[in-house]
């Protein structure tokens, strides 16, 4: 067993490429803190930020930590707060993000060998 302190794992700041502004990643889990099949993340965008429409090759789970996000389909888009529990089944296309007026922050969780593509 490992226990991860995500209030002392080191984190990065982020901007463009996958972003429309900058966010703050915080790697949780991942074959550096030995994990063999999952890695997470808590993701943290300041107001109005958010990432492009994109698809990941597996399942995604997106827990709600903070603030208030939006979760988006190209035909569906929910508002999510703290508690909320979003799966995102493999290959839909999709993105998520701040609100325009409050920070939003997620965990997500993927498979190791997930990949994104936008």
């Amino acid at each position: 067993m490992k226990v991860v302190r995500s209030s002392q794992a080191p984190s990065e700041e982020m901007t463009g490429g996958i972003f429309t502004g900058t966010i703050r990643m915080t790697p949780l889990i991942n074959e550096a803190t030995g994990a063999e099949q999952l890695k997470s993340a808590l993701v943290y965008f300041p107001a109005g930020v958010r990432n492009k429409l994109h698809r990941h090759t597996h399942e995604q789970i997106l827990f709600v930590t903070k603030g208030k996000g939006i979760v988006a389909t190209v035909d569906d888009e929910r508002v999510v707060e703290p508690g909320d529990i979003v799966v995102i089944p493999a290959g839909e296309m999709h993105w998520h993000g701040a609100t325009g007026d409050t920070d939003f922050e997620h965990l997500y969780v993927v498979p190791l060998n997930s990949e994104t593509t936008y």
